[in-house]
């Protein structure tokens, strides 16, 4: 009788927890696109900007990229879009003309004041077959999750 060790496991990809929750965030994110593409034309990226600059009013973009952890370009592009659509508003630092600021236009916060609730909705809906002690479980285990993946990947 033989011990398996880790070099003997065969991967089976749908037992792959990054593939799990790859495929988890997969399909709530496009659940939750299509509320925000059909009922306002936002796409993913933009929808974060917006939620993270009206809880956050006066980030810069390179902070609204750490804090959402998006790609810098993405969160680019979503600024450059909000902006021509008038949703967000951007101003220059008066210290540092490089650094712009961004807050939501009046537009922008009435987007944002209504998509927050859809999205709260969606949430509750996707929670609804679970206890209120799994659900602190859960956000447990995804925040410890989390800061091992960070610790893992830190330099």
């Amino acid at each position: 009788m033989s011990v398996e060790t880790e070099t003997d496991k065969d991967l089976i990809l749908e037992e792959f927890l990054p593939y799990k929750l790859a495929i988890l965030s997969h399909t709530v994110s496009g659940l939750v696109a299509r509320v925000y593409d059909k009922s306002f034309g936002l796409t993913i990226p933009e929808w974060r900007v917006i939620a993270i600059v009206g809880r956050f009013p006066g980030l810069s973009a390179v902070e609204v990229a750490e804090r959402t952890m998006m790609d810098k370009v993405a969160v680019s592009r979503a600024v450059t879009k909000l902006i021509k659509r008038g949703r967000i508003e951007r101003e220059f630092a008066d210290a540092d003309r490089r650094r712009s600021i961004l807050n939501l236009s009046e537009e922008g916060r009435q987007v944002h004041d209504e998509v927050a609730p859809l999205a709260l909705q969606m949430e509750d809906d996707l929670l609804h077959g679970l206890t209120e002690d799994e659900v602190a479980t859960l956000n447990t285990v995804i925040e410890r999750l989390l800061a091992r993946a960070r610790f893992i990947s830190a330099p």
